[in-house]
């Protein structure tokens, strides 16, 4: 008898979510053991009450391969987490739920957060003596899943900051005073996304000039001495800012402007160093400053996706359908780096060992005093960001993304 398949996507989105949507979706429809392909509305919270679509209707129009081009979450998100006991009347409910649909593979697309999820359904499913699989396929901008080369979204996360960093670059080098421009970046715990305004560079142009990550405290007495040091190299000064520096006390450097709320996880939100340091250098150097905050932007645009990173998403989706299918549970869809020239294989790995983890910056690619990252790091992430991915335009010229 056949099987059902339901894919949910969960936390923030990147320009690739779909991308791994479509791989799940389209792997299901192609294995003669799977039936129908349902999509949860909301991820696991929406399917708690019941929200849940038949991707039967894309696939019988075409449409679907326009999820691999759409930005967002096609399929909604959430950010909800299980209790921590697996006694919670809320796992039977779950698991009634997928049982009442013929479910089974169950496939999550997420973060750290997410591969929560997938770890303790499997093992609650396990435990209940239950033939769903759960697999977890990797999603985040921030890089920072434990266990996998790269994750899905940060190739093109990386590419948006790449590309408007070196935009900003040639901006800020129109005037002939000296001149501050700091760029806040996405990054709380790990400054992988921050470390890809180092692509920015060119040969002969050496800006950003300084780049700061969470991994290394960040002192603002330094910070100065290191801006105007920077100066006198070049007039008009770039420098990158993850939002999640802190300093030797582990304060936040946005708490230093004001108090940060908590999101549904308990997680700081965080956003207003870049404004802080602007402030900073205006009071203490007295030269012209400024600061961008890239915010949203850096995590959604299609325009600037990596062909890299579209290829390898739709991959992962259906690699971790695949592995659903063949009997694979409690596992994530993870990426290894081929040695010699660029390429990629897919293992699975054990996702009680990824969730709750972070995967940080090697401190030995992070250089200069905390302000520079090295050669590693450049050869680690130029792969990623490589080869552009077409967007197809509507009839007002701008895009046409597919709708839910």
């Amino acid at each position: 008898m056949k099987k059902n398949v339901i894919v949910g996507q969960s936390g923030g989105p990147t320009a690739v979510i779909n991308c791994s949507l479509y791989g799940v979706v389209t792997g299901g429809y192609a294995d003669p053991q799977v039936g129908s392909v349902y999509g949860m509305i909301n991820g696991i919270e929406g399917f708690l009450k019941g929200k849940f679509i038949d991707f039967q209707k894309m696939q019988n129009d075409g449409s679907l391969e326009r999820l691999t081009t759409t930005p967002g979450a096609f399929l909604g998100s959430c950010r909800y987490k299980l209790p921590e006991d697996l006694g919670d009347a809320v796992y039977p409910e779950i698991l009634k739920k997928l049982e009442a649909l013929n479910i089974g593979c169950f496939c999550y697309i997420g973060g750290n957060d997410s591969m929560d999820t997938v770890s303790k359904l499997s093992r609650y499913a396990a435990a209940a003596g239950s033939g769903i699989r759960f697999i977890g396929v990797p999603k985040t901008i921030d890089n920072d899943l434990v266990l996998t080369d790269h994750t899905p979204g940060y190739g093109s996360a990386a590419r948006y900051v790449a590309e408007v960093v070196r935009e900003i670059v040639y901006d800020a080098a129109v005037y002939d005073s000296k001149s501050v421009t700091i760029v806040e970046i996405m990054g709380r715990d790990a400054g992988w996304l921050t470390a890809a305004g180092a692509l920015a560079r060119e040969e002969d142009r050496r800006n950003p000039g300084l780049i700061y990550l969470p991994e290394v405290h960040f002192d603002t007495e330094l910070f100065l001495e290191q801006v105007k040091k920077g100066m006198e190299e070049q007039n008009n000064l770039v420098v990158c800012v993850s939002e999640g520096i802190q300093d030797a006390d582990g304060k936040l450097i946005c708490e230093y402007d004001s108090e940060t709320g908590v999101d549904s996880f308990g997680h700081k939100m965080l956003a207003g160093c870049g404004k802080y340091l602007e402030k900073l250098v205006k009071n203490r150097l007295h030269v012209k400053v400024r600061s961008v905050e890239l915010n949203v932007c850096q995590r959604c645009s299609a325009a600037m996706m990596s062909g890299t990173d579209c290829r390898e998403a739709v991959q992962a989706g259906r690699f971790a359908v695949e592995s659903a299918v063949a009997g694979e549970t409690g596992k994530m869809a993870a990426y290894r780096r081929k040695k010699g020239a660029y390429g990629i294989e897919f293992v699975l790995e054990d996702v009680n060992l990824i969730c709750n983890r972070v995967k940080k910056v090697p401190l030995e690619w992070i250089t200069a005093g905390g302000s520079d990252l090295s050669a590693d790091f450049m050869n680690y992430a130029r792969p990623l960001v490589q080869g552009s991915v077409t967007v197809p335009s509507g009839p007002d010229g701008l895009p046409a993304f597919v709708k839910r």
